[in-house]
């Protein structure tokens, strides 16, 4: 069968997937996510590497029950449409008893409905979006989970360290035209006025716009000393290289899907240390976070966004943990599982009750930190200020 290479792997074409010869007996888990549609692939396949990782250190360790896991595998293209129809084919044909995906935020919110009216439970361990572990969340039971980063989260510690590394009080934010810059627009100014703190400047800029110097002028005239920039890697780059061009170096953060090697590429190894991201995890956090990612690196050699690997290992070993927990693939005793788990050792932390029937996020503001680019290589960032922030500076 032919293979494609994209973002440096080597990835059987759409048709082969892991779940292929699975006998009855074995447990299906899913994995939808954008492998290769646009430059958020680059989080899907750091995923789905490591959710293989997870299901062959389950089947070691004697598989859910006595019972082989096998994964199958789905590409949704980045599109909600294919997502959907991805979704369908996972609960209704495959028989999956779980999944994990997607990689967008706009794929979850658009086929949300359908894992939660056939009672499947979802870990989703990149997308970002707010509303996809709340909108069921009043149901009796809601089936839909996470491990990543949320927004406003991670913006709770962009506006923490912001609001503490501002020597005049200035902050500006720029954000890109879609609803994702413009609801991280929305949660910066809420997060900077916890903390006393109106933007001198808000701005916004189109994904693909390449010279985005006129807003950052007017920015600059605002005398901003710090400016929070909400958009994927590519338009991020963007905002650098244009500070770059009028001579204006404020102190710069960004969200984590700058952890994409889209944005060194962009903007040279020069300007990329000057974006500091908000991160889960990076390799050089543990010795399990630094074997996870030397393992990843055989099936995907340029590995850069590793938290996105590591969030996707850690949900499989949630899954596994309440299926055993509750001695059973069935999906409610599963969500009900995931909702009263004890401790269950992950890569990025041990998760003591990472859920509850309120809460669905098995990550907070207190498990993230800072990162930048170092070369090739994205490593935990830290200062003075770093050094300084308190719990009750994680406004939000």
């Amino acid at each position: 069968m032919k293979t494609s290479k994209k973002f440096g792997y080597s990835m059987m074409a759409a048709a082969l997937f892991t779940g292929a010869g699975a006998f009855a007996q074995d447990i299906k888990i899913g994995y939808n996510a954008d492998l290769s549609g646009s430059g958020v692939a680059e989080l899907g396949i750091s995923g789905r590497w490591a959710f293989e990782a997870a299901i062959e250190d389950v089947n070691k360790a004697g598989g859910i029950l006595g019972r082989k896991v096998v994964g199958v595998i789905r590409d949704d293209l980045g599109t909600p449409p294919k997502s959907i129809q991805n979704m369908t084919e996972l609960i209704d044909n495959e028989k999956v008893a779980a999944v994990v995906g997607p990689a967008n935020s706009g794929n979850a919110l658009a086929w949300l409905h359908i894992p939660q009216q056939k009672k499947i439970p979802v870990v989703v361990p990149i997308a970002t979006g707010t509303e996809i572990t709340t909108r069921y969340a009043k149901e009796a039971q809601n089936y839909l989970f996470r491990v990543s980063m949320v927004d406003r989260e991670q913006t709770a510690l962009l506006g923490a360290y912001a609001a503490k590394s501002t020597k005049t009080q200035k902050v500006a934010i720029i954000a890109d035209s879609t609803g994702y810059g413009q609801g991280g627009t929305k949660d910066a100014t809420d997060i900077l006025a916890l903390h006393g703190i109106k933007p001198v400047a808000v701005e916004k800029f189109g994904p693909k716009d390449t010279d985005i110097t006129s807003q950052l002028s007017k920015i600059k005239a605002a005398g901003a000393d710090t400016v929070i920039v909400y958009g994927l890697a590519d338009g991020t780059a963007q905002v650098v290289r244009s500070m770059e061009k009028i001579n204006y170096q404020p102190t710069t953060l960004g969200a984590w899907g700058n952890l994409s090697s889209l944005f060194p590429k962009m903007t040279g190894p020069a300007l990329a240390p000057n974006l500091i991201m908000a991160a889960s995890t990076t390799e050089d956090t543990s010795a399990k976070t630094k074997a996870l990612g030397e393992r990843i690196r055989k099936n995907f050699p340029t590995l850069t966004t590793f938290p996105a690997a590591a969030q996707a290992y850690d949900s499989v070993m949630l899954i596994a943990a309440a299926m055993k927990q509750a001695n059973s693939t069935d999906g409610p005793k599963v969500a009900a599982a995931l909702e009263n788990l004890d401790s269950v050792p992950g890569v990025i932390k041990t998760y003591s009750k990472p859920f509850s029937k309120a809460n669905h996020e098995g990550l907070g503001v207190q498990d993230f930190y800072l990162a930048r680019w170092k070369g090739s290589e994205v490593t935990k960032y830290e200062d003075d200020i770093t050094k300084s922030l308190q719990p009750s500076d994680l406004k939000k």
